[in-house]
């Protein structure tokens, strides 16, 4: 799958760890910054993630932060992209199952390794479910036309 990863200074540790493992998984990773831990600003992160998931150069993405909170909103500002922020599996897969959630956003402050490396599967593994949850993302779509 393709990826595309970002995290600002409090989600850098993080991201660089789940860069490496997702790549080692087999995954095609785009890691696009912070590439260090000095303080940045996170919006354009952001736009850079959801703009490789609007354009198909990447079928999924992930931005880390330290509560995810302006991260998910920065997200859900673009047009076509449905951000889950995800403090844990339960709701990963639900983001996924039901929200057909393109972006995942994690919390960087809130999670240990190990939790994050499973939201990050539960996410990955989860399939849109369609059906009546069809209907209602179809309906948050024409939020975004205005109506």
């Amino acid at each position: 799958m393709r990826i595309a990863i970002a995290g600002d200074h409090n989600g850098f540790a993080l991201k660089s760890l789940l860069r490496s493992e997702l790549s080692a998984a087999g995954h095609e990773v785009s890691d696009l910054g912070s590439h260090t831990a000095e303080e940045v600003d996170y919006p354009a992160l952001c736009v850079e993630v959801c703009a490789r998931v609007r354009d198909g150069r990447a079928e999924r993405g992930i931005v880390l932060g330290g509560s995810g909170l302006g991260e998910t909103i920065a997200c859900n500002k673009l047009p076509g992209i449905r951000a889950g922020l995800c403090h844990d599996v339960w709701t990963a897969e639900i983001s996924r199952g039901n929200n057909d959630s393109n972006v995942l956003v994690l919390p960087a402050k809130r999670l240990t390794d190990d939790q994050a490396r499973e939201i990050v599967a539960g996410w990955l593994g989860t399939s849109f479910k369609g059906g009546k949850h069809a209907r209602r993302v179809a309906q948050i779509a024409a939020l975004e036309q205005g109506g």
